[in-house]
């Protein structure tokens, strides 16, 4: 694809014999916000997603229509701001445990899989955030953590998606004696079994109910798991950045668990993240398909077309991006965002169906900077090639190692 971007431009098509027809494939900020904002109406979901429904059912990432209108106008209040900033303890307390973890391995000189460490640490932020204290309790009677296939699979085939959804007993467990116990609780289940629809007041269904917790679970680690993962790597290759990175975060005041608008006023550390983001977006690649005739680009698209949004090229766009390949995080200061147009970058998508998510995000991962640089610089251990694995996520192939250096 960075190939045919190069060679043939803004938008071309690929004829597909197994179709018999031709997938068209856009890169202008114009035709992006087209498709996803201003015609978003004449667009369903593309490629790919039957796939993702046999793993994650019906929940928001997969659903249509009137029942995915329904689902994510219950949802969106519980990912408010104010919503979010009472995640902060279980954010910044996963943190804690794992650098406290860290610290052995700092004190032995042994590197750290860096990758794997990460898409636990996000998983136990996501599961907690989901389950609250019912996920010590599950770990305990079953003997470990159910949902650590998610970590320990790292394959997405249909084996995985089998196993995956196996799991779904267990939150209908979970459901069912939350429902005959009542007690209160401040976590996402019981804000989704909460939700209420706004035409009927009925709650969700059974099976809406549990899709949307097997989505979150998947769609809140593995992104962000992701995003850290480049971070750190961008981080150890360019001292500059991680030198002032550590410099603005040594000078804010240390707080056991700083909210959302604390971290978000680490100007230069969202820059970095933003950056991160920039280069290396986890849902690198956006499928939708046309409901009737439209024109991108000048083209004329046929009804029932599938249209690839490549993020990662859009992101990297020469004409809109200086130096492109380049980690400059100053390029997001305030100053600078006039400089290219609004849909030049966005790796949580954007329109109606943008990520939901976005926000807790951005959190976790300001959260995670701010813990970890305070005590430790981590410096890349070479001992595999870097290379992209451009699956569903935008991944490295290998794991990372790092090792520790306490500051």
């Amino acid at each position: 694809m960075i190939e045919l971007f190069t060679r043939l431009g803004d938008i071309y098509r690929v004829f597909v014999p197994a179709r018999g027809s031709y997938t068209y494939v856009i890169h202008h900020p114009d035709d992006v916000k087209r498709v996803l904002v201003t015609n978003h109406r004449n667009y369903t979901k593309g490629l790919g997603l039957d796939r993702v429904r046999i793993l994650l059912g019906k929940g928001i990432m997969t659903s249509e229509g009137e029942l995915w209108k329904r689902q994510r106008y219950m949802m969106q209040p519980l990912f408010h701001r104010r919503v979010l900033g009472g995640f902060a303890g279980i954010i910044a307390a996963a943190n804690d445990r794992f650098i406290a973890r860290w610290q052995a391995l700092a004190q032995r000189g042994e590197p750290v899989n860096l990758t794997d460490e990460m898409s636990e640490l996000t998983l136990e932020i996501v599961l907690r955030s989901i389950f609250g204290g019912d996920l010590d309790r599950l770990t305990q009677q079953l003997g470990g953590n159910p949902f650590e296939v998610v970590t320990k699979e790292q394959s997405r085939d249909l084996q995985f998606a089998y196993r995956f959804r196996s799991l779904t007993k267990i939150v209908a467990q979970l459901i069912a004696q939350r429902r005959a116990g009542q007690e209160e609780r401040f976590d996402y289940l019981a804000m989704l079994m909460s939700a209420r629809d706004k035409e009927s007041g009925a709650p969700m269904g059974e099976r809406e109910l549990i899709d949307e917790v097997m989505t979150l679970i998947v769609a809140g680690h593995e992104t962000t798991a992701s995003g850290l993962n480049w971070t750190w790597y961008l981080l150890s290759q360019h001292p500059g950045v991680e030198a002032r990175l550590h410099a603005e975060i040594d000078a804010a005041s240390a707080m056991p668990a700083p909210g959302l608008a604390q971290l978000e006023a680490l100007n230069y550390t969202h820059q970095v993240v933003n950056e991160a983001l920039r280069l290396y977006p986890p849902g690198w690649l956006l499928s939708r398909r046309t409901i009737e005739a439209d024109v991108l680009g000048g083209y004329p698209v046929p009804p029932g077309t599938n249209v690839l949004l490549p993020l990662y090229l859009l992101h990297r766009h020469p004409r809109f991006w200086k130096d492109p390949e380049a980690f400059w995080p100053e390029r997001f200061a305030p100053a600078r965002e006039a400089e290219r147009p609004r849909f030049a970058y966005m790796p949580f998508a954007a329109g109606p169906r943008h990520c939901i998510g976005e926000t807790f995000a951005l959190y976790e991962m300001l959260m995670h900077l701010y813990k970890v640089a305070r005590h430790y610089r981590l410096s890349y251990v070479p001992d595999r090639p870097v290379e992209l694995e451009a699956q569903i996520n935008l991944r490295t192939r290998y794991p990372l190692h790092m090792r520790l250096e306490r500051r």
